[in-house]
Formats: structure tokens, C-alpha cells, sequence
């Protein structure tokens, strides 16, 4: 699945909801999957953390532009 990237837009969303539809998007995903977040939530910079901490993923990137926060996460396993 090298080069696939899932995209979840959770934009407009709160506290929990971005990083549910994360968990979501990567529960039926190979492991190697990346998945990029976006989300306007401030708070979703440490759910993401804590989510990938929790489970089997990795933050490997994150960015703000314009009020939108980006989230590029991996799945080990």
C-alpha cells in the first residue's frame, strides 16, 4: 500500500470526533497505512498524540494552515 494515503476530513468537528474517525478510517487498514487527519480542532493535536501512543500508529508529520490542523499517522500493526 506504499504511496496510498487515506484521507479523513473531520473539519468543523469536535473533541472526539476527529480522532474517532481516524480510528475508524485505520481499524480496516493494512498495517503501513498512512492517514492523513485534517481537523480545525486545537485539541485534536494531543488526541492524535495520545491516540497513536495508545495504538498500534505513528505521528509522523503535523501542520497548521489557515486554522487547519494536519495529521499524517502510520499503522505499525
Amino acid at each position: 500500500m506504499a504511496g496510498t494515503e487515506l484521507e479523513v476530513d473531520a473539519r468543523g468537528l469536535l473533541c472526539p470526533l476527529p480522532v474517532l474517525r481516524l480510528a475508524r478510517a485505520l481499524r480496516a487498514a493494512p498495517a503501513g497505512s498512512l492517514a492523513r487527519l485534517l481537523a480545525t480542532d486545537p485539541a485534536a493535536a494531543q488526541d492524535v498524540a495520545t491516540f497513536c501512543r495508545e495504538r498500534s500508529c505513528r505521528l509522523l508529520e503535523t501542520g497548521e494552515s489557515g486554522g487547519v490542523y494536519s495529521f499524517l499517522v502510520v499503522k505499525d500493526a
